[in-house]
């Protein structure tokens, strides 16, 4: 099966081809509509000023470019605008950064030869990826600087990472065979010229935050489970007179969850009997801290935060994001903005502080395991050694504590961070790649924070020795994660360890199902 790319994508078309290794297909209708929009825009643009085809680019388009020029115009628009900076992007980016692109240029009306499309499917599909920097766009012309080094590489220059080695673009092409792009009429321009570096970003980065929510559920539902909680925090009647869709999901998740745990307790079962009514002072306590007891109005807000930003970054995915727009089934070509990333660098935004509130709640959670005199049920630092002489998981809550303070401080928005540049043609811009980046950097620190959680709530579970007590979903969470992370006593190095269990919790396969979340909505994992 592949991915068919025509006219709408979805994010679980991406994932796919991102994390599946699924190839993606042209649809002969889609490049048939991409040739006739090229052809348009060739008989339509003799003996016209067109931005970008015989005039120069941004505050230089009052230069007209004698036709003579007007092919290595394109090839100058490229090569000076490679100026990227920085690390180079992951390659799970960069591919989903050239999925977007090409995504964009199939909807058929961007002017360009289908030379363009056919090359960028390749290059998915053999799993090249073009050198791309974290640094340079201000994602208001649309992600120039990122999507100059894609182009560089589409004409057969630059270099590329292929089978995880750096090499020269020229040599990988000539060794696979493959025909570098011949520049056609403004393909310099349409390839540069979009939202396709900080929309590939995002896909990936809602991908993880899903990922990282869902575990965020589990891993709040066994923290409760092993303190023994009361299970009326999480029941449908209490949730269901809240009027948000979050909020109810993740309550009926965390029910699912822990549908045949023997631990959960029930509140008439426990509390509402007539001997207490006596006592003064009751030893069990009423209720939970806010972190135990708040997971579904806490986690909610950002199930809702992480659906918004799918739907808005997916409908850029499917947007023709350049300038001007090659009209022709109208006949004509207009000129504006489509290229601005505001949509995307405001969702960046919200998404990152979403993550980070969740990074919080997780740190939280951390925190109330660790310490005794809080939870009154598990030795300080869940410590199965010697205390004093031992030290459990104390090494690892600075990790987290620390990552989680980093986050707060990078959740500052980029949305309202615009610096005019380009001799003020560009005077307000979204700076949604940086955005995207500085989002992508919260998600990867919070795996790190769940991660030491995981193990945290594993000790716990092994001095409590309440494996027969877990319900069937947390006892296989326990199971697979002891595989990676064996029960510790002494004391040693365990980074390589936690990276093993991040790695484990970055990897699983889940996204969100379009149900509604009703008494016994399953969760997906």
């Amino acid at each position: 099966m592949k991915v068919i790319v025509e006219k709408q994508l979805t994010l679980g078309d991406c994932n796919d081809v991102l994390f599946k290794g699924k190839e993606v297909s042209l649809a002969a209708s889609a490049l048939k509509k991409v040739e006739d929009n090229h052809n348009f825009l060739k008989a339509f643009s003799k003996n016209k000023l067109i931005y970008g085809i015989n005039t120069g680019f941004g505050p230089m388009a009052q230069y007209k470019i004698n036709e003579n020029n007007i092919i290595e115009l394109q090839y100058n628009l490229i090569r000076s605008h490679c100026s990227g900076g920085g690390k180079l992007l992951a390659p799970v980016l960069i591919k989903s950064l050239m999925l977007a692109r090409l995504n964009s240029l199939m909807q058929g009306y961007s002017g360009v030869h289908t030379d363009v499309v056919e090359l960028l499917q390749k290059l998915i599909n053999q799993d090249i990826y073009p050198c791309v920097f974290e640094h340079g766009g201000v994602g208001a012309s649309g992600d120039l600087v990122q999507l100059a080094h894609l182009a560089l590489v589409l004409i057969g220059e630059g270099e590329v990472t292929y089978e995880d080695k750096l090499r020269p673009t020229a040599e990988v092409y000539a060794e696979l065979n493959i025909k570098p792009l011949s520049i056609h009429l403004r393909e310099g321009l349409a390839v540069l010229n979009g939202t396709s570096a900080m929309t590939g970003i995002g896909l990936v980065n809602i991908i993880q935050a899903k990922k990282l929510l869902e575990w965020a559920v589990t891993l709040s539902a066994m923290t409760n489970e092993v303190v023994e909680a009361f299970d009326d925090h999480y029941s449908y009647e209490l949730n269901i007179v809240k009027k948000h869709e979050g909020q109810n999901r993740v309550a009926a998740m965390t029910r699912e969850i822990l549908k045949d745990s023997k631990m959960i307790r029930s509140r008439s079962q426990h509390l509402y009997k007539a001997e207490n009514i006596n006592q003064e002072v009751f030893e069990d306590k009423v209720q939970e801290y806010y972190s135990l007891r708040c997971v579904s109005q806490v986690l909610g807000p950002i199930y809702d935060t992480v659906m918004g930003v799918e739907k808005v970054v997916v409908n850029e995915l499917n947007s023709v994001n350049d300038n001007p727009v090659i009209d022709h089934e109208n006949q004509n070509i207009f000129h504006g903005g489509n290229f601005h990333g505001d949509y995307v660098s405001l969702e960046m935004d919200r998404l990152k502080i979403a993550i980070t509130k969740l990074s919080m709640l997780s740190e939280r959670q951390l925190n109330y395991l660790l310490n005794d005199k809080l939870n009154q049920k598990f030795p300080p630092f869940v410590n199965l050694g010697v205390l004093g002489f031992n030290f459990g998981v104390q090494g690892m809550q600075f990790s987290a504590t620390s990552t989680v303070a980093e986050n707060q401080t990078l959740s500052f928005p980029m949305y309202v961070h615009s610096i005019p540049n380009n001799n003020d043609n560009q005077d307000i811009v979204s700076m949604g790649c940086n955005a995207a980046n500085l989002t992508k950097r919260v998600i990867d620190n919070s795996f790190e924070v769940l991660a030491i959680q995981t193990v945290a709530i594993l000790q716990a579970i092994d001095y409590l020795e309440c494996q027969s007590r877990l319900s069937t979903y947390t006892s296989h969470v326990y199971q697979e994660v002891r595989k990676i992370f064996p029960k510790f006593i002494e004391d040693k190095a365990r980074y390589k360890e936690l990276k093993l269990v991040r790695n484990y919790l970055e990897k699983g396969d889940t996204l969100f199902p379009n149900k509604p979340a009703g008494k016994s909505a399953p969760v997906v994992v």
